[in-house]
């Protein structure tokens, strides 16, 4: 095997295809990415056995094959070397294989693995697919990810739930998550030919890296959805992946349908207010207690060892006054994700789900349990 390409291109793909490869692995052929030089194109592939990347880069071919090499090392190696220089990659079968990068005046020897040990995904056929736009994509990713579970032990709460559902005569594609303390919706109008798909939970990793292929380009992404994998196809570059297999919570119990007292406060006031006062909580629980009133806001923090803090703020409220404890993370993580300069709050009582709605986006919902204080 034997191709040039320029440098750009070829670090443009390895970016993609090694942010999938673990940094330690236990099987050596999963450390490696797979070479594969074809008519004018190479295209550079990498799994984990749950995920596979492959992106696809214009090179000059002089003899065609597939060989693997490790793949964070090759990516270094192509990020140190000199903007626009051509890069030549060459390996033939011997004594000592070698894959020998080379560019200028650099030449490097990586050890190799052979291509028909790298382990190939499959695509299912059985799935729908439909084109999405990426910034509709991007939304939907936004908003919700950062309410996805890290326990392993609730693993269906491990990722995002997509799925589609047809509600007052309209159609749509809805991603959710939730950790059971915070939940996080967001929705859109079903693209075209997505009805009827499989609702799938995308693991959190699959998430993180087909957050990143969205930032490389603009258009349309093609998602074929089916029970067992996914798959995003990026222009030149494609993310398979396994879902996971378990049954998503009936969300829609959690989301509160009957709180009757409303608070709207500026978005970015309650941010910093509570990033100030959360200074000095309990590093455990970061709990904030809100003594919501007719047209004030008051933020209290009291930790033995640290002392109190209290700030207040402005609202627009008009009902009995409340007292209520919020995780101040979690507090800060919805405000992050609210696009206008105000956010309404929805409450019942101190004890139950706050809902949370962004006016500037109706097609997104937060909901945030209460802690005591």
């Amino acid at each position: 095997m034997q191709f040039t390409i320029e440098r750009g291109a070829l670090l443009k793909a390895l970016g993609h295809v090694q942010s999938v490869v673990e940094r330690r692995n236990t099987i050596p052929i999963l450390s490696n990415v797979l070479l594969s030089a074809e008519r004018g194109s190479v295209s550079f592939s990498a799994t984990d056995l749950d995920m596979e990347i492959v992106d696809t880069a214009e090179a000059t071919v002089q003899v065609p094959g597939q060989i693997t090499a490790p793949a964070h090392t090759l990516y270094e190696i192509v990020r140190k070397l000199p903007e626009g220089a051509d890069v030549d990659l060459r390996y033939a079968a011997g004594d000592d294989p070698r894959l020998n990068v080379s560019a200028g005046r650099s030449r490097f020897a990586l050890p190799v693995l052979p291509a028909g040990d790298f382990p190939i995904m499959s695509g299912d056929h059985d799935g729908v697919t439909y084109q999405i736009l990426r910034d509709d994509l991007k939304r939907l990713i936004d908003k919700t990810r950062f309410a996805v579970s890290t326990e392993e032990t609730r693993y269906y709460l491990n990722g995002m739930y997509l799925h589609t559902l047809a509600e007052d005569g309209s159609n749509y594609l809805r991603a959710v998550a939730t950790d059971g303390h915070r939940l996080a919706l967001a929705e859109m109008p079903a693209p075209e030919g997505a009805m009827g798909g499989a609702g799938i939970i995308i693991p959190r990793k699959t998430i993180d890296q087909a957050r990143r292929l969205l930032d490389d380009g603009s258009g349309y992404v093609e998602l074929t959805v089916s029970p067992a994998k996914i798959r995003f196809l990026f222009g030149d570059a494609s993310l398979t992946s396994k879902i996971i297999d378990g049954s998503f919570p009936d969300y829609g119990r959690v989301i509160p349908r009957g709180n009757d007292k409303t608070m709207i406060v500026d978005s970015g006031v309650l941010s910093k207010a509570v990033d100030r006062v959360s200074t000095i909580s309990a590093e455990k629980s970061r709990s904030v207690k809100m003594t919501i009133e007719s047209g004030r806001l008051t933020l209290s923090v009291r930790n033995i060892e640290a002392g109190q803090a209290v700030e207040e703020a402005e609202i627009d409220y008009d009902n009995a006054t409340l007292d209520i404890g919020f995780n101040a993370r979690y507090i800060l993580d919805v405000m992050a994700q609210i696009g206008g300069e105000t956010v309404e709050l929805r409450f019942s009582d101190a004890s139950s789900p706050t809902l949370v709605l962004d006016p500037a986006d109706n097609g997104v919902q937060y909901v945030l349990m209460p802690l005591r204080v």
